[in-house]
Order: C-alpha cells, then structure tokens, then sequence
C-alpha cells in the first residue's frame, strides 16, 4: 500500500516536472534565448538548464521566480498547463474572436448602407443622407469596445475609445451645422466642439498609463499563498525522496 502511494505521488510529480521543463523550453525559445544565455542571466550553468528542460530536475522556487520575472509571465504560466497547448489554443480562441468582431462590424455598416441607399431612393434631393455612414462609425466603436472590454484587447480598447471621441465630435458638428442651415443659423463656432476632444484623448492616454502600471505592480513577484504552496510541495518532494530512500 506504501509503495502504490509512494508511486502515484512520483508520478505526479515526474507529471508536473514534464510541464515545468516545456514551459521553461518554450518561453526560452519565446525569449529568442540559448541554453547558455539563459543560465548567464540567472547565474546557473546550461547543464541546470539543460536538467530543467529535460525534466530530470526543477529550479527552486527562488530560480522560478527569476524566470518568471524574465520571461515577463507569471508563475503560473512556468508551473501551469504546457505553454505551447496554452498558445495554440489562444491563437485559435483570438482568430476566433476576431471574425467575429469583423462580421458584427461588417453587419453594422451593411445597415448604414441598406439605411443610405433606402433614403437615397425614397427622398432623393440635397439631404445629407451620407451622414448615415458617419453615425454608424461611433456605433462601431462602441460595439468595439464592448468586445475589447470582454477579450480583454488593450489596443483595440484604445483605438475604438479613440474612435469613438472623435467620431462621436464630428456627428455633435455636422448635426449641428446642418441644422444650423436650415434654421438660417451662424454655425462657425461649432468647430469649437473638436477642442473638447483633446482633454478627453488625454485622460484616456492617463488612464491607460494609470491602468497599465497597477496590472505591472500586480504582476511583480509571487503573492504569499503561492510560494507557500510551491515550498510545502518541494518540502514533500524532499520527503518522498527521503522516504524511498529508506
């Protein structure tokens, strides 16, 4: 009965070494890094390296936060699911994503159009029915940030944001102009509106900055209850060993 648990437990252990060495592997080759480069940056020689890669040994918890900071992803990424699976499946899941920003977009627009050419053929004349396209821009921004928000895509987060302010100033303008024509109206000092646009373009760069530096803070080191589990399992490994020995 000892020796059937004393087996399981290795053979979770040899389990969870396989995954320690290919994400190590991965993130190296990620990282554009050799064997050798790698154990120059950590002070460890490349047969370590060469250990931890083949899954003969782990690096302690201390070298494990070291890669983790060097390779820019968190502990769980080294110790977790293989980061190669992990990466195929993100590829999929964002190209996924992706097509379907691009035909809810494409939807958009194909209303904007079916709205112009309908108004176009119904009440022909000198009415703007172009600004049917302009409208439907900020439309499409908001749909884009909804899903950036979901996904979690910074960039597209940030161009669809910026989209939205400028788009949504320029429908403010040629609504207000055009109507300012029909009422006989003085409408040269609504470009004023654009001014507003460059207080809001700063406080969204400030809170991407503001953002982007407390998920970096977040990111640093290791919380307490991580470490403490990846010490009591080298501890138990230690002690298994002890155990076969006797």
């Amino acid at each position: 009965m000892q020796k059937l648990w004393y087996y399981s437990i290795m053979e979770n252990v040899s389990e969870i070494n396989q995954k320690i060495a290919g994400n190590i592997a991965f993130y190296r080759k990620q990282s554009g890094m050799t064997q050798a480069e790698l154990a120059e940056k950590i002070n460890y020689s490349d047969k370590s390296v060469s250990k931890w890669e083949s899954g003969n040994g782990v690096p302690d918890v201390y070298t494990l936060l070291q890669l983790a900071k060097l390779f820019k992803v968190s502990l769980n990424d080294l110790v977790g699911e293989k980061a190669e699976q992990t990466a195929v499946k993100e590829q999929r899941t964002k190209g996924l994503e992706a097509l379907i920003m691009l035909l809810s977009s494409g939807i958009i627009w194909l209303v904007a159009t079916c709205l112009f050419v309908a108004l176009h053929l119904v009440m022909p004349g000198k009415e703007p029915w172009w600004m049917a396209f302009v409208f439907v821009a900020p439309l499409n921004a908001i749909l884009l940030i909804v899903f950036a928000c979901a996904w979690k895509y910074r960039l597209l987060n940030f161009v669809s944001v910026t989209l939205l302010i400028w788009s949504g100033l320029t429908c403010f303008y040629l609504t207000g102009r055009f109507i300012s024509i029909e009422k006989s109206w003085d409408y040269h000092g609504l470009w004023t509106v654009f001014l507003l646009g460059a207080p809001l373009q700063v406080l969204e760069v400030l809170w991407v900055f503001f953002r982007t530096t407390l998920q970096r803070r977040k990111r640093k080191g290791l919380t307490v209850n991580e470490a403490t589990e990846l010490a009591e399992a080298a501890n138990a490994e230690d002690s298994e060993r002890e155990l076969a020995d006797e």
